[in-house]
Formats: C-alpha cells, structure tokens, sequence
C-alpha cells in the first residue's frame, strides 16, 4: 500500500509516520537467523504496523528490536532518529521542504567528530530513507514525489583523516584484567556465566551479538582445545578455537546452573537471551575496578584487544581476517597500526 508524501497535516507526525514504515522495511529485510524469539518479533512488527505515539516510543521498540537479536536494526534508526530531531526544529511545514541541502546541513553538524565508517553509516541511513519514501509514496491522483537523495556532493567523508584507531588493551593490562574478573564479585548465580562469555569474546575475537546468540551444539571440545561454530554477518559461518583450560571450569559450573531456552549456551534469569548492552556495561565495570582508562570502555574493545595481539604474536593479516570473519581483508589491515616491532624501524636511520 502507498501513501501520500504529507500524510498528517503535521510535519511532525508524517516524519513519525514514515520512519516507523522505514524501520519495519529494514525489520523484514535484515537476517533473523539470530532471532529466537517469533513472538516478540510478531509483535513489534504489529506495534510499527499500528503506529507509536512520539520517537521516544519508536526507539524503544527498537531497542527490542535489537535485544531479540536484530543489532543491526541500530545502524538505520540512529541516523534518522537524530534526522526527526533535526527536522522538528526547523521552520518546515511540508515533507517537500526537505531537500538535499537540508540533509547536508543535517550530515555536517550531526556526525561532526565521528570516524568516516560511522559517518558513511548515516549517508547511507539517509539515502535508504528517502529511497524507501520515493518507493512508497503515491498522491490520489496517482503522482509520486520523488526525492532522488544521492548526497554525492557532500564533503563529510574525508579519506582517512576521520578514520579513528579502536582502543585495546595490551598485554599487560589484559593480564589485569583477567585477573580482576576471577575475583570480582558477581552474585553467584550469574559469576560462573559472566566470566564464560567474557572470556570467549575476549579470547577468541567473536562479536558480543555472536556471543551472545550461541547454542549448546555451537560448541564442541576436540582434545585440549573447545571449537565454536560461529553465524556471523552475511550469515556467514566460521569456525573459532579456544584453549579448554581457559573456560573448562567456568563451563562446567555453569552448566550445573543453566536454564535456557531454545538451546542457548548463555542466557538471563528468566531464560532468554543475553543482551549486548548488558555484557558492555559488565565489561566497563571491570575495567574500572582495575583502574584500566580506555576511550572506549565496552565489550567490543575486548576484539579490537584479540585481533591486535593476534597480529602482533603472528604478523598474519589472512589469519586475523579469518578469525574475526571480516569480508575484506582491508577491515583487518587497521591492526597493523599497532604493531610497535614494525613502526621501530622507522627509529633505525642512522
């Protein structure tokens, strides 16, 4: 069904109106090979279908939306939550005031300080919008408006310059770290399962929402070391090692605990899945107990940790591509920046 370009009389509520249909496109579309939960996915989609009040409601359905496995549901609404922020305050009365200019404007001041993959990220959120608008809208007498945002002419992405190395911890302070995770004081009944997951990101570099989604038959032990069949981005399978003696008995003490549904490995106190904001703020809270400062405090450092000393100990690009699942090998090649060994050479001149 299509719907005219200024549905409500109020710029407010057709903005509202067209990013609750846009993020409920993008619902449908993205992978659920993640999602275990049908019902709740039923009934988001039932709520966007229905209509939310304001954006604060839409954003809470869309945190749903992520907690039950659709992360990648973030990428779309954050551009465009902060677009329907930017539009209510301008003196705009019609969705056809809106043009590339404004969305420039827009681009300019709200990923001002933001690495060019984040900013590309809200270029591309923008562009699919009004793509989806263009597709959907049709006036009673059949005329469709056409945006046609290409935004090529904006200058926000520049090169490399805005492109930010990721925080990671060396050495030294994973060594702390890991020790102040033996002894920090979870509840009993969470400790064992906390120190699982954290340690299986950490040392093996998977995704929190990899993490996070794994079943009991996504890990199986051969001689000293546990296997993990990972489903990654694209859906794309991969296989991961760790030491057993690393996780064995946090693993066994867990399993005596375990009441998951849908055969998950990890899971919350009332048997779904774990959440990737609740396993960063975890993480944060022990890096501050061992005094460990990082610009970036959360669960994803903890990759951005085992891809660079991955690298480090093995100067092999292909392996960290391969561990980490990325699809070009130029995503991996941002961990050569931090090898000390190599950038000394530059110190033996003379």
């Amino acid at each position: 069904m299509k719907y005219n370009i200024d549905y409500h009389n109020d710029i407010n509520k057709t903005m509202l109106f067209w990013c609750e249909r846009f993020i409920r496109s993008k619902l449908t579309s993205l992978s659920n090979s993640s999602v275990s939960d049908k019902d709740s996915l039923s009934n988001i989609l039932k709520m966007l279908v229905n209509g939310t009040n304001d954006i604060e409601e839409l954003k809470t359905i869309v945190k749903q939306a992520r907690n039950i496995g659709l992360a990648g549901i973030n990428t779309y609404f954050n551009p465009i939550y902060k677009l329907y922020n930017y539009i209510r305050d301008l003196n705009i009365y019609t969705m056809k005031d809106i043009d590339e200019d404004i969305l420039s404007d827009f681009l300019a001041t709200s990923t001002s300080g933001l690495s060019d993959a984040t900013k590309k990220n809200h270029k591309i959120a923008i562009v699919n919008f009004f793509s989806y608008i263009d597709r959907q809208n049709e006036s009673s007498s059949n005329n469709v408006y056409l945006y046609n945002i290409q935004l090529k002419n904006w200058g926000g992405l520049g090169g490399n310059k805005g492109t930010k190395l990721p925080s990671f911890m060396n050495k030294i302070e994973i060594d702390t770290f890991i020790s102040h995770l033996d002894t920090y004081k979870f509840s009993n009944k969470i400790k064992a399962r906390n120190k699982l997951i954290i340690k299986i990101i950490l040392y093996t570099g998977i995704r929190v929402s990899e993490a996070i989604n794994l079943k009991i038959k996504d890990l199986f032990q051969e001689k000293d070391v546990y296997l993990l069949q990972i489903r990654g981005k694209g859906n794309k399978p991969r296989v991961v090692m760790i030491k057993a003696s690393v996780i064995q008995d946090d693993l066994k003490q867990w399993m005596d605990l375990r009441s998951c549904e849908n055969n998950l490995l990890l899971c919350n106190s009332k048997a779904k899945p774990l959440t990737q904001s609740y396993i960063s703020r975890t993480v944060e809270k022990i890096l501050l107990s061992c005094g460990i400062r990082k610009e970036k405090n959360g669960a994803h450092m903890l990759r951005h940790s085992f891809a660079t000393l991955l690298y480090n100990k093995h100067q092999d690009l292909i392996l960290v591509q391969e561990a980490l699942g990325h699809a070009d090998i130029n995503t991996s090649r941002i961990y050569t920046h931090f090898d000390t060994n190599r950038l000394k050479k530059t110190t033996d001149l003379i």
